[in-house]
C-alpha cells in the first residue's frame, strides 16, 4: 500500500509538471524553462539529501553521470518542447512509449534475454504510438517526433540509471544528475535568455519542485514494490492531464490519442508483467 500510494503521488506529481511546463513556455523558451526546473529543483532536493544522518553522496562514476545527465537533458529539452507545444493528451501519451525503447536497449545494451512475448508486446506498443502520430495522414504533426524522440533518450537514460545504481544508492543517482543538468541545462538557456517577470517565476518554481518530488516518490516507490503492481498506477498520470488540459487550456481528446494511449498503457502493463516473472523465476533458480 505505501508503494501503491508512492507510486500515485509521483504520477500526480509528474502531471502538475506538466501543466507548469505548459504555462512555463507562454513566457520563457523551452531551454530556459529546463534550466530553471533543473536549478530550483536542485535547491529543493538538498536539504533532504544533505541533512545530519544522510547517507554521504559519494560516487566514483563521474564520466557516467556526465554521459547520463547529457543525455537526459536532451530527453527533457523534447519533452519540454512537446509539452508546451502539443496537446498535452498527445505529449504524455507518446512518452509512455518510453518503456518500448527500454526492452529494445536492454537486449541491445545489456544483453537481456526478451522472448517472443514481449517482443509481440513492444510491437503492439509501436502500433499504438503509429495510431497517435498517423504518419501520412491529415492530422499528422512533425513535432509528434520531437516526443517520440524524448521516450528514446529517456529510454537509454533508465538503462543508464540501472547501471549506475549497481554502485550507488537512489539518492546518490538524482543528487549527481542534477549537479550536471544545472551547467549543462544553463548553457543552451544563454543563447534564447529572457528575464522571467511576474507570475512566470511561480510556473517554473512549481515545475522544479514538482519534477524533484515526483523523482524521489518515483525511485521509493520502486525499492518498495513491484513494477508489475505499480506500473498501472503510473498511468493515472494521463487522465490527470487530459482533465486539465481540458479545464485550463480547452484541449479536446481526440479518439486516435485515446485508442493510441490505451494500445500503449497496455503493451507496457504486459511488458511490467512478464518482467516481473521473469526476475520472480531468476530468483527462485538462485535460492
Amino acid at each position: 500500500m505505501r508503494a501503491a500510494l508512492l507510486m500515485f503521488g509521483s504520477a500526480m506529481a509528474f502531471g502538475l509538471m506538466a501543466i507548469a511546463i505548459r504555462y512555463s513556455t507562454r513566457y520563457v523558451p523551452t531551454q530556459e524553462v529546463a534550466f530553471f526546473r533543473n536549478s530550483f529543483g536542485l535547491l529543493a532536493l538538498l536539504p533532504m539529501l544533505l541533512r545530519p544522518g544522510h547517507a554521504p553522496l559519494r560516487t566514483q562514476q563521474l564520466p557516467r553521470y556526465l554521459l547520463r545527465s547529457a543525455i537526459g537533458l536532451a530527453s527533457m529539452l523534447c519533452g519540454f518542447w512537446a509539452l508546451g507545444h502539443l496537446p498535452l493528451s498527445q505529449a504524455i501519451s507518446l512518452s509512455y512509449s518510453t518503456p518500448l525503447f527500454v526492452t529494445i536497449a536492454a537486449a541491445l545494451w545489456l544483453g537481456e534475454m526478451v522472448r517472443v512475448r514481449r517482443w509481440a508486446a513492444v510491437i503492439a506498443g509501436f502500433i499504438g504510438v503509429l495510431v497517435i502520430v498517423r504518419p501520412g495522414s491529415h492530422g499528422f504533426q512533425a513535432g509528434s517526433l520531437i516526443a517520440v524522440m524524448a521516450a528514446m533518450l529517456s529510454a537509454l537514460v533508465s538503462i543508464q540509471i540501472k547501471q549506475l545504481t549497481r554502485v550507488d544508492s537512489p539518492d546518490t543517482v538524482v543528487f549527481y544528475t542534477y549537479v550536471f543538468w544545472v551547467p549543462l541545462s544553463l548553457l543552451p538557456a544563454l543563447f534564447v535568455w529572457v528575464w522571467p517577470s511576474g507570475i512566470a517565476w511561480a510556473y517554473l518554481l512549481a515545475t522544479g519542485i514538482m519534477g524533484t518530488i515526483g523523482q524521489l516518490l518515483w525511485t521509493r516507490a520502486l525499492r518498495l514494490g513491484e513494477v508489475s503492481a505499480l506500473t498501472p498506477i503510473s498511468f493515472t498520470q494521463l487522465p490527470l492531464v487530459v482533465v486539465l488540459g481540458w479545464l485550463l487550456f480547452d484541449e479536446t481528446l481526440d479518439r486516435w490519442t485515446i485508442l493510441g494511449a490505451a494500445i500503449i498503457l497496455a503493451s507496457n502493463a504486459y511488458i511490467a508483467h512478464r518482467e516481473a516473472v521473469v526476475a520472480r523465476r531468476a530468483a527462485r533458480a538462485a535460492r
